[in-house]
Formats: structure tokens, sequence, C-alpha cells
């Protein structure tokens, strides 16, 4: 399979979930549902904001800002070799933005259901730890296998 088709497939994976979860999210019990006692659970929460609530109450904003970074990543990697590992990160993060973009756009907010019982934590959706998922791949890519980037600077 070319790395075209994993980079789309990943891509239309990430947004038919994010989307199902979202959709199923609002039925949720108010008092949330825990999956696994004391790790996680279920809870219905709508983000106007980004990353931790940065930029709350500008969801048009961070929406724009959004299809900005990805049409401009994009347009720039579009030429670019780039290995497949780094490949399936960027893949995530793009899946991971373009899924929480239309609700930022449309609804005015992000639907998140995704609660950490262990800890104290903003709770977040698929398309966010798809996003998180992401950029710790290309992280790892970056610092541990420059080689996957070679072919990118040529």
């Amino acid at each position: 399979m070319r790395k075209g088709k994993v980079f789309w497939s990943v891509i239309i994976l990430v947004l038919i979930l994010d989307r199902i979860t979202k959709e199923l999210a609002p039925g949720l019990p108010a008092q949330g549902l825990a999956l696994i006692s004391g790790v996680i659970g279920l809870r219905y929460m709508e983000n106007t904001g980004i990353a931790f609530s940065l930029l709350s109450g500008m969801p048009r904003l961070t929406g724009i800002l959004g299809l900005a970074v990805v049409v401009g990543g994009f347009l720039w990697l579009r030429k670019k070799s780039i290995a497949p590992f780094p490949l399936t990160g960027l893949a995530l993060m793009a899946g991971g933005a373009l899924g929480n973009m239309p609700d930022r756009l449309i609804r005015g907010f992000v639907p998140d259901m995704i609660e950490t019982l262990f800890v104290s934590f903003p709770v977040f959706n698929i398309a966010d730890s798809c996003l998180t998922v992401g950029c710790i791949l290309v992280m790892v890519s970056l610092l541990c296998r420059p080689q996957d980037w070679q072919s990118i600077n040529s």
C-alpha cells in the first residue's frame, strides 16, 4: 500500500471514530460513567477553547487557525518524501485537527467526553488524543530518528 493511501486512511479513520463518539457523547449520564474504576471514565463537556481551554470563547477563531495550520502544513509537505513513522504522526495530527474543526466552526464548541479519573486533567476527545499521539510520534522521530527527515531537507 502506498504511503499516500496510509496517510489518508489514518485521517479518515480518525474522523469517523471522532464523529461517532461526539454524536454519542451528549447521551452520557450527567454524573459521568466510569469505564475502568479510578482510571478512565466518560463525561460530556463542551469546550469552546483549544488545548487546556486556551482561547476559550473564541471557537471560530481557533477553527480558522486550525484550518490554516493543516492547509499550510499539507501544502508544504505534499511534495516531500517522509518516512512512514513520522507520516503516521502527521496523519494523526491532521485527523485530530480536522476532527475538531467543524465543531468549532458550526457548533461553537467541541464535545469532549474522555475523563482521566486517576489525575485531575481536562476532559478530552478522540481528535485530541490523536493529535497528541501524532505530536509524540513526530517528536520521537525528530529526536531519535533523524534519518526519517533527511530527504525532506534535500
